[in-house]
């Protein structure tokens, strides 16, 4: 239940992208179209859960004061891993994703979560949240990229959808247009989250006040407050 919870969290309420804003510069510089957002966000979560679990497993090893650059030596060894895979047998994709595949080594989301979970809890927890943490990563690249592709482009991961060919908005595939579709997307989130951690309505009063203890005013409404 535990490892669920912990894969969900990443997926849905602690969202890398869409709530947790973090990773910005590969989600718009490479949601162009969805092949390119795909394959930037399963070498993202194949460098997440792999650096994860190594760290955990050697997180009583590690000393405290040396651990940021011990993460970042685990994290460029896996990087380096998936470049070499992706260049002998991907090379369309290793080229379409440039430097930006290379600076997964210091990506935020994959070094916050070596700093905040990975070396403070145990192999299997840390990989489900790697995993959780790179899914979520993913469906946000992928989200965003099938919109600005498909609104942007007239195409949907590289095929042309006929109907759409001729009323596109080419501004999409452009920076302002990653913006747009990104804000949009963190505002439909954050509606969704509000909805579904909404608490009943409660009176705030005299009782209420963090400072009632100190206050000297006997009530708030004879005041006219």
């Amino acid at each position: 239940m535990t490892q669920l919870k912990n894969l969900l969290r990443g997926i849905i309420v602690e969202n890398p992208v869409l709530v947790l804003l973090l990773g910005t510069c590969p989600t718009l510089a490479k949601t162009n179209d969805v092949k390119t957002a795909l394959g930037m966000g399963i070498a993202a979560l194949l460098v997440l859960v792999c650096s994860n679990t190594v760290i955990s497993v050697l997180r009583k090893v590690i000393p405290s004061n040396v651990r940021i650059p011990c993460f970042i030596v685990v994290i460029a060894t896996f990087v380096t891993l998936v470049e070499m895979l992706m260049h002998a047998f991907i090379p369309s994709l290793y080229d379409s994703l440039g430097i930006f595949l290379s600076l997964i080594v210091v990506n935020c989301i994959i070094l916050g979560r070596a700093e905040m979970y990975a070396c403070k809890n145990g192999v299997l927890n840390s990989a489900v949240d790697g995993l959780g943490m790179g899914i979520g990563f993913t469906l946000a690249l992928v989200c965003m990229a099938t919109i600005r592709e498909i609104f942007g482009l007239g195409t949907f991961f590289g095929l042309e959808i006929p109907f759409i060919k001729d009323y596109t908005l080419p501004i999409l595939t452009q920076s302002a247009g990653g913006f747009f579709v990104f804000g949009l997307l963190i505002a439909i989130v954050n509606i969704f989250l509000n909805r579904t951690n909404k608490k009943p309505r409660q009176e705030f009063g005299c009782d209420g006040c963090p400072s009632a203890a100190g206050c000297t005013k006997t009530s708030c409404k004879t005041e006219g407050e």
